[in-house]
């Protein structure tokens, strides 16, 4: 029997560019095609975007993603290609349409619409009916879109229909428990169906949410043929023999460092390239303030963009420590980003004399505190309005979800790379960061050191040698403090980071009761005050900037919770 060459096109497409996203498609079937691929894989909405949320709605953007598919369509001379689209037909639908011989072959729905987490697919399509087959180089192959496979019946209809290989286009969000969650379906539909499955996923970051490829190859009888890198973008090669219901990836590339911390790293950096670079702004700037959450950021940006994108900022008050003046610019100097200091001390104290006749009688407390985070903000969002540099907010998801920030203040930014961050896995990303050495930046341990391809070139920063640092170890191993008034550190306010991320896990990712968490023995009063925080603190999320999800409950669009409520 002939075997079925397979290109898997595991690419990023971007929201809304819809003319651009067919010209990449256009240029990967040709590669596929002179490759020797009997069929070429898209990823879902390929030529919207995903998701596209409510240009869905506009009539208009629908026509053009019609007008653009016919149009590739005639590119196919040759090849067949499978390309994901929404598809206007009284109502709409998420659809993979076949292309082949210069024309749209034939059309599936997508039967399974998620409406849970990040997903709000049937506020905007239709649900189709019933599974499509198409015979390609001699091979059945059953034709399903994401949420399809993780629902038993479309490709226990495939499989009824005779398909030997089922393939599966796709557009999931990456989270840290995600690629075990897509394994465990995959290898069960193979089990239940017999059919080999091909499964492409789409790669990049969109808003919120980072999307990781991670494609993977799965036999008939449920073993994993092949696990592409996450967050790469290339052109898969793979080998479908029918004869034994098996794939065989060919010279796919392989990570590095496959570890969480990498992944995770790899997740982050992906999403600060992608929102800058998608939203045409030449660089970044953040506040570098010699704590452990800004020097993270600065690493994350410096290995996303480049350092010549960066800048950092210093902006001392006589509360500052010295340990914080020269962990800054010991970083700053050695990442090689533009620095600046901005000594903010006379402007504060203006801000204090022009406010103390209506402060009269009333004594000092986080008033003059926050005043200083707020005098911060105002001067670097006054640097990115006069360079046009995006800022960058600082704050993680342990101090997000208790509210330990100040609107308008540290949560200026309009991006917030750690906003999905605990704060002790923002120093487990700290130290494995250190820990890359020569390697490369979080990227480069995640994609860059695969292969010397042009899909894995981008921006790199000056990487210490071995055995040296990229956030200085001092920072690292320091009290966390805000320095807003003498002694101040973090704890002053909040439990022991390890004892307040344990107890916000369990209360926001797995909706613990505070009667569940208690009895898995965290103290009754700690949990009550750090549930009273969460609940009382909505109002200040809704403000934040958005930030790359990355746990499986993020801030935003995934956690709604009413700001306004009686409820305890």
């Amino acid at each position: 029997m002939a075997k079925l060459r397979l290109a898997l096109a595991q690419f990023d497409f971007a929201v809304g560019a819809v003319a651009a996203n067919a010209a990449k498609a256009g240029d990967l079937i040709a590669q596929a095609r002179a490759g020797g691929a009997g069929l070429v894989l898209f990823p879902e909405l390929t030529l919207s975007g995903y998701p596209p949320e409510d240009l869905l709605l506009r009539p208009s953007f629908l026509a053009a993603c019609d007008s653009e598919l016919a149009a590739l369509a005639s590119s196919t001379s040759g090849i067949a290609a499978l390309i994901g689209h929404p598809h206007g037909e009284g109502a709409v639908y998420n659809a993979a349409s076949l292309l082949r011989a210069g024309r749209v072959e034939v059309t599936a729905h997508k039967q399974a619409l998620p409406n849970y987490g990040v997903f709000d697919d049937k506020r905007y399509f239709q649900s189709g009916r019933g599974t499509v087959t198409a015979t390609i180089d001699g091979v059945q192959v059953g034709l399903l879109i994401c949420e399809d496979v993780w629902q038993p019946e479309p490709a226990a209809q495939a499989a009824a229909a005779g398909a030997e290989l089922i393939v599966v286009i796709n557009a999931s969000p990456w989270d840290d428990a995600k690629q075990a969650r897509r394994e465990a379906v995959l290898v069960a539909r193979a089990r239940e169906t017999g059919c080999a499955i091909a499964y492409l996923n789409l790669v990049g970051g969109q808003d919120e949410l980072v999307y990781d490829g991670a494609s993977m190859l799965v036999n008939g009888d449920g073993s994993i043929a092949a696990r592409a890198p996450a967050f790469v973008d290339a052109l898969l090669w793979a080998e479908f023999d029918p004869a034994t219901h098996t794939l065989h990836a060919q010279n796919w590339p392989v990570a590095a460092d496959a570890s969480p911390a990498a992944t995770l790293y790899a997740a982050l950096v992906r999403g600060i390239r992608d929102y800058i670079d998608k939203n045409g702004f030449p660089g970044v700037l953040l506040g570098l303030s010699g704590g452990i959450d800004s020097a993270l950021t600065l690493a994350l940006a410096v290995d996303a963009l480049g350092a010549d994108r960066v800048t950092a900022v210093m902006m001392p008050t006589r509360y500052t420590s010295q340990l914080s003046l020269d962990g800054a610019r010991a970083q700053a100097e050695r990442l090689g980003v533009a620095y600046h200091v901005i000594d903010i001390e006379r402007t504060c104290a203006s801000f204090l004399s022009a406010l103390a006749p209506a402060f009269a009688g009333k004594a000092a407390d986080t008033t003059e505190e926050n005043l200083q985070s707020r005098t911060r903000g105002v001067m670097l969002m006054a640097l990115s309005n006069k360079h046009g540099r995006l800022l960058l907010s600082t704050g993680n998801k342990s101090e997000m979800a208790v509210g330990y920030a100040t609107l308008y203040g540290d949560m200026c930014g309009a991006y917030a790379p750690l906003k999905d961050v605990y704060k002790t896995v923002v120093y487990q990303l700290a130290r494995w960061r250190n820990g890359t050495g020569d390697r490369g930046p979080g990227t480069g341990a995640q994609a860059r050191c695969l292969t010397d391809t042009d899909s894995l070139a981008g921006p790199r920063s000056p990487v210490p040698g071995p055995g040296s640092w990229t956030i200085p170890p001092e920072v690292i191993e320091r009290a966390p403090s805000a320095e807003l008034r003498d002694n101040q550190i973090d704890q002053d306010s909040l439990p022991a980071y390890d004892q307040l991320d344990a107890i916000l896990a369990r209360f926001i990712e797995a909706e613990q009761s505070q009667a569940e968490i208690t009895a898995q023995g965290f103290p009754v009063d700690t949990v009550r005050r750090v549930v009273r925080l969460v609940l009382q603190n909505e109002f200040k999320r809704r403000q934040s900037a958005p930030g790359p999800r990355v746990t499986t409950r993020a801030f935003g669009r995934e956690r709604r919770y009413p700001i306004t409520s009686g409820w305890h």
